[in-house]
């Protein structure tokens, strides 16, 4: 039997950047898939798995920035992949990076990624996840070990070993995440990605990465970085992205707290990614 869905039409008072925002925090709390509109957003999520009073309060964490009312809907059980086939396009990061599904043709690429997303974030059309993929390319990965927090599709992981890091630990609090970004990676021949389903608790007491690539969303990443920090080798840098400009000067205090030391950042649309060291 098909599985149930619930539609979620929430109406957000600023639409922008605030809708962007919840989308993130519902991405994290088990909704599965969201289209933007122009008062809001749709979220997507199996009916099994929602829970009103949860996702109530979780938009209530935002009452202070913005007004959202929300409405449901079942929804009619739907193909989602053959829906994101019909709607996936590639796309390009600069001239070096192709991001594509396996039904399009290779464009002749340096680093030629495929990605099947069905339910995952992180196929490169966010702003955040093309800030990082662009970031990537400027570091010399050679023989570094990397960890990608909140990895979705696992494509940052994907290009990182690509372009040589000898290994990549990939973790997403989603199982589904989990499952796709190793399908992933399968995909692109890559071997050395290790995926974990789970938190900050499943990192290692220890410094043990060279390289920390976390686009999540800003107030994860305000709570978790000294767990990030406290696995990180000295003279390892980080990645950050998933928030906006304006949330830069708390990001870059906390990161400071925790001994990292801020380089430089770019912009997309508003959003965000930032490179620290740590020395």
């Amino acid at each position: 039997m098909s599985q149930v869905y619930l539609e979620i039409n929430a109406q957000v008072t600023p639409a922008t950047p605030w809708s962007d925002v919840l989308i993130a925090t519902l991405g994290d709390a088990g909704f599965e898939s969201f289209v933007t509109t122009e008062t809001g957003f749709l979220a997507y999520i199996a009916a099994a798995d929602y829970d009103r009073d949860k996702t109530q309060s979780l938009l209530d964490r935002y009452q202070d920035q913005c007004q959202v009312t929300f409405t449901e809907t079942e929804i009619a059980p739907t193909n989602w992949n053959a829906d994101w086939e019909k709607n996936f396009s590639p796309i390009s990061v600069g001239e070096r990076i192709h991001v594509r599904a396996s039904f399009h043709p290779a464009q002749g690429f340096e680093y030629e990624i495929i990605i099947e997303p069905k339910m995952s974030f992180g196929t490169g059309h966010h702003q955040t996840t093309h800030l990082m993929l662009e970031h990537l390319l400027s570091l010399d990965l050679k023989d570094l070990a990397v960890l990608d927090m909140g990895s979705g599709t696992a494509v940052l992981a994907i290009l990182a070993c690509m372009r040589g890091a000898k290994k990549a630990t990939a973790i997403d609090i989603d199982p589904w995440c989990g499952e796709n970004g190793l399908e992933n990676a399968h995909r692109n021949g890559v071997q050395n990605i290790e995926v974990v389903v789970g938190t900050t608790e499943q990192l290692p007491r220890e410094p043990s990465f060279d390289l920390i690539l976390a686009n999540i969303n800003r107030n994860v990443l305000l709570q978790d970085l000294p767990a990030y920090v406290a696995c990180l080798r000295s003279g390892g840098t980080v990645l950050l992205s998933g928030f906006y400009t304006e949330d830069l000067t708390p990001i870059k205090a906390v990161c400071e707290g925790c001994g990292l030391t801020y380089v430089t950042h770019s912009t997309r649309d508003s959003w965000v990614a930032a490179k620290f060291i740590f020395l």
